[in-house]
């Protein structure tokens, strides 16, 4: 259900903390692992709308490195069978939000990062062109962790400090019938409570 790039670090000007967000898109709280799984934004595209997803890997198997792996091209396809046919799959999200509320950035938010595939929003294809990607160490059968609501809640409430993000949608709003994800049990009511603070 949808709803309404210098580095972070160090003290900045006149002893002033520096921003949460950085010029690229950075988020100071955010562990940073590169992707390489990138491309530049449309000249002139205004970054409007946050795509959530979730994502497990093998499904419903959470923690380890697996997703990190996916991101940085480097997972095994031999040590698992659900990782074979994931073989030569390039892909990336902007942020991952692991159970533990650990927050991974994997691509400055001025990037594009390969996250929502084929897909539109009300009326405008190529989500990747004008949205940011998080996915949710999850999948459709689980309930979320309550830290991840709050660190979603914080996260988004950043990048609104920066982007003029309007909408949150599901993957499965931006791929009906392709995607399922964030899936029956992310608790949209309390995402908004968690932005609101």
């Amino acid at each position: 259900m949808a709803s309404n790039d210098g580095a972070a670090g160090g003290a900045g000007e006149n002893g002033r903390q520096p921003a949460a967000i950085d010029r690229y898109g950075r988020v100071r709280a955010a562990r940073q692992v590169p992707s390489p799984n990138f491309d530049a934004r449309p000249r002139g595209v205004m970054v409007d709308l946050l795509v959530l997803h979730n994502i497990s890997l093998p499904p419903r198997v959470y923690g380890g490195d697996a997703i990190v792996d996916l991101f940085l091209n480097r997972l095994d396809p031999d040590a698992h069978p659900y990782f074979g046919p994931l073989r030569g799959l390039r892909v990336s999200a902007h942020f991952l939000v692991r159970r533990d509320g650990e927050l991974i950035q994997f691509v400055a938010c001025g990037r594009r990062a390969w996250h929502a595939g084929v897909s539109s929003f009300q009326g405008r294809a190529r989500c990747n062109d004008y949205s940011i990607g998080v996915e949710l160490e999850g999948s459709d059968d689980d309930p979320f962790e309550g830290v991840q609501y709050e660190v979603l809640g914080r996260l988004v409430r950043t990048l609104r400090s920066r982007y003029p993000l309007g909408d949150i949608a599901g993957h499965s709003d931006v791929a009906p019938g392709r995607k399922t994800d964030p899936g029956p049990y992310f608790d949209w009511q309390r995402l908004h409570a968690a932005v609101a603070g």
